[in-house]
């Protein structure tokens, strides 16, 4: 009899993908799928430790289902992904009901490493790259899908663990990934949404001309795409070339959005985080995008609270934030991250002024957002239709300019099925959702 498998994947679409690839791998070997921990022999968690609150995540949901090996079917409680490749063997100290330790270098191996003895943890350097060959089970609605373009990061910002974890940038060639699009296509995916830890430096490792406008010109030639999103577009000026945003521009297919994550505003934060872009170029690069694209939906994230942001620094960031209006925002309290750069760098900010600085950012880009989707009451939009909401009798969908999980949704009004496309009236705003009312069915 076959063992049953239950994974657990926990933090960004990038390591959702990973968990995916687990899934294909250990589908293929013979094991069973099982979403109950309680039924499963082997239960693998696909942790993230980009930040604290990630590794708390990760640590207190091991320790939930660690109770499985005595009330369950578990043999086997396998941690793998960014947790043990950041923390290494401590782990197995820190956490001896964990059986296996498998890291980034190691977790396409998984198969293997279940049915070998003696050796706990499992490290090798990142070099892994996924292409069209591996096998992948989807874990997202069956109409949209995460595609990974490239791993790692040869970036340094002094807060990030990322390069450590994932190791250098290495881009996947075009050909591969046409592939797999073709192949998600053909299985029902007609939302596609391109990841990496920076969409917008694809390519430029493999020293070919390979780059993420060729990317997104191939990828409009693949039958049954209706949506292509990007994620993580790191805002450098140079990278966002003219044919690329004029490609943007022309291409209804291309959804009208970019999430650039901008991290502060002020030159002097910018320089202690690392970053390659000061205020003027990201002021600029906001400009030339919205030049180029008048109804680009932007998202943002930034962080409160870095070692010697003062007040006048942070006013800085909350009047661009006031001035910039994007229309998305995350904004996190910084965090040392043991290891980093910034971790040793002195005048901290306490904890009581993080949180203020927090609460006072997100307060600004609620009426921002409530604002936004304000302006769109009255409008009809094309809206992908998800399921039913949690609760309240609604459908829960997402239009053009919502990322799946993390930029709210439509409350939707009427009758459809999940992975349908609807044309709705939108009926009311909230201040990060919408509500419609379904007018048709779209083909």
């Amino acid at each position: 009899m076959k063992e049953r498998v239950c994974l657990v994947s926990l933090g960004c679409p990038k390591n959702l993908v990973d968990s995916e690839v687990i899934l294909g791998l250990v589908s293929r070997e013979g094991y069973l799928l099982t979403t109950h921990p309680s039924e499963a022999e082997i239960i693998i968690v696909n942790t993230c430790a980009f930040i604290e609150d990630a590794t708390k995540e990760a640590i207190e949901t091991i320790l939930s289902l660690t109770s499985y090996k005595k009330r369950g079917s578990c043999r086997l409680l396998v941690v793998s992904g960014c947790l043990p490749q950041r923390y290494g063997k401590i782990l197995e100290k820190e956490l001896p009901e964990v059986d296996l330790f498998v890291g980034t270098g190691d977790f396409q191996r998984l198969p293997q490493i279940l049915k070998g003895k003696g050796k706990k943890t499992f490290l090798s350097k990142p070099s892994f790259l996924y292409d069209e060959k591996t096998p992948r089970l989807l874990s997202t609605p069956p109409s949209s899908a995460y595609l990974k373009i490239a791993e790692g990061c040869s970036n340094r910002c002094t807060f990030c663990t990322v390069p450590k974890i994932r190791g250098p940038y290495r881009s996947r060639k075009i050909r591969s990934i046409l592939e797999e699009a073709s192949r998600l296509a053909e299985q029902g995916v007609e939302e596609l949404v391109l990841v990496a830890q920076d969409t917008t430096v694809y390519g430029k490792d493999l020293r070919d001309g390979t780059s993420l406008e060729k990317l997104l010109r191939g990828l409009l030639r693949v039958e049954g795409l209706r949506w292509i999103r990007l994620l993580y577009a790191y805002p450098r000026m140079d990278y966002f070339t003219d044919g690329l945003l004029e490609l943007m521009a022309r291409e209804k297919r291309i959804c009208p959005y970019l999430d650039l994550p901008v991290q502060h505003i002020d030159n002097e934060i910018l320089k202690r985080m690392g970053r390659r872009a000061k205020g003027e170029e990201i002021r600029s690069l906001l400009q030339r995008i919205r030049t180029f694209i008048p109804a680009i939906s932007l998202r943002s994230s930034v962080i409160v609270g870095f070692p010697g942001e003062g007040e006048g620094q942070f006013k800085a960031l909350l009047d661009f934030v006031e001035e910039s209006r994007f229309d998305h925002l995350g904004a996190f309290k910084y965090s040392p991250e043991e290891g980093t750069p910034a971790s040793r760098l002195r005048d901290p900010i306490p904890e009581a002024v993080k949180e203020e600085r927090l609460r006072t950012l997100m307060k600004v880009q609620r009426k921002i957002s409530f604002e936004k989707y304000r302006q769109m009451v009255g409008k009809k939009m094309e809206v992908l239709v998800e399921g039913p909401n949690d609760s309240g009798g609604l459908l829960r969908g997402r239009i053009q300019t919502q990322a799946p999980e993390i930029d709210g949704c439509v409350f939707l009004r009427g009758r459809a099925r999940p992975g349908d496309w609807v044309e709705a009236r939108i009926t009311e705003a909230l201040p990060y959702d919408l509500v419609g009312e379904i007018e048709r069915s779209l083909p």
